[in-house]
């Protein structure tokens, strides 16, 4: 039989939400979907909820083994649906700068939410992935590590060593003064975009930048990568211009990384995600499926608007 529901404010519920940005941290850097860790985090309230009051010694450690679980659960059935899906498949954008994610103060805890690790985290198996999060996001000992996933510690030495060689994870913003280069890096992208300036984008481009966009099928989004300066430069240009009159663009700081967010009308069109190094922009990562907007649109309806829409 099933316990009494608890209330809001009892120790159960007050200890589990006090969690609830570590789990979802967790399960988003491991899934690479905001909607498929609220759906682990609501799984794991679930489970939370059946046991009996003070059966469980150490309520985080049992948190984030369920958590982990759960997860690995749904990595087994991700390659299918990344088979199927129409076009290049990128995570979903999640605004970071309301700690969503979880502590964001480490140059790795920032890593392992960029879209790039996302990204290249999809040619990790399960378990490496798993080991991979578990140390560098959230500083867990091998001996930690081995005891929430079930395995032997040397095991998980073996896939971590193994989960390291197979990344090469991008380094988001390791400064405040590099942050601010970069933001004002996109705010002249953005004016050039709007402006066709053509050559005033490639001169903010590597030679060898590569745009990648997904729509989930969405009409006029490129379902293939576009490659070099010019080329992606072209690209911008013509996507910019179809909202010639009620765009509206602001940006803000998406997985880590300022980002530029549009919207026409009251819509949210998209969210474009750059990757910055030596002052050039050498990725653009662009995710314009509405299914993949609606967490980052519950984060901006949610709280008020800090950054001011730049452009109109």
């Amino acid at each position: 039989m099933n316990r009494p529901a608890e209330e809001p404010g009892s120790a159960p519920v007050l200890e589990f939400e006090q969690q609830r940005p570590r789990m979802f941290g967790l399960a988003y850097r491991m899934l690479g979907s905001a909607a498929d860790a609220e759906d682990v985090v609501q799984d794991v309230f679930l489970r939370w909820h059946r046991t009996e009051p003070g059966s469980v010694k150490e309520p985080s450690a049992w948190l984030v083994k369920v958590t982990t679980n759960l997860c690995l659960n749904r990595l087994g059935s991700a390659p299918s649906r990344r088979e199927r899906y129409l076009g290049p498949w990128l995570p979903e954008p999640v605004l970071t700068s309301d700690s969503a994610l979880g502590p964001m103060e480490t140059v790795e805890q920032r890593d392992t939410v960029s879209l790039a690790f996302l990204v290249l985290a999809e040619r990790l198996g399960p378990g490496e992935r798993a080991v991979f999060v578990l140390r560098e996001a959230f500083g867990y000992s091998h001996r930690e590590v081995a005891e929430l996933v079930g395995l032997s510690e040397a095991n998980c030495r073996q896939l971590h060593s193994r989960a390291r060689k197979r990344l090469s994870v991008a380094r988001t913003p390791g400064s405040a003064g590099e942050a601010a280069e970069n933001r004002m890096l996109v705010e002249r992208f953005i004016d050039a975009a709007r402006g066709g300036d053509l050559a005033g984008l490639e001169r903010m481009l590597a030679e060898d930048v590569t745009s990648v966009a997904d729509g989930g099928g969405t009409l006029g989004v490129a379902r293939l990568p576009v490659r070099g300066a010019a080329k992606v430069a072209r690209y911008l240009a013509t996507v910019t211009s179809r909202y010639v009159e009620g765009l509206t663009v602001s940006i803000c700081e998406v997985n880590g990384t300022p980002a530029v967010l549009g919207w026409f009308a009251s819509t949210l069109l998209g969210v474009l995600v750059p990757e910055i190094a030596d002052g050039r922009i050498t990725g653009i990562r662009i995710v314009a499926n509405p299914d993949k907007l609606r967490f980052v649109g519950a984060q901006l309806a949610a709280v008020s608007h800090s950054e001011e829409p730049f452009g109109s």
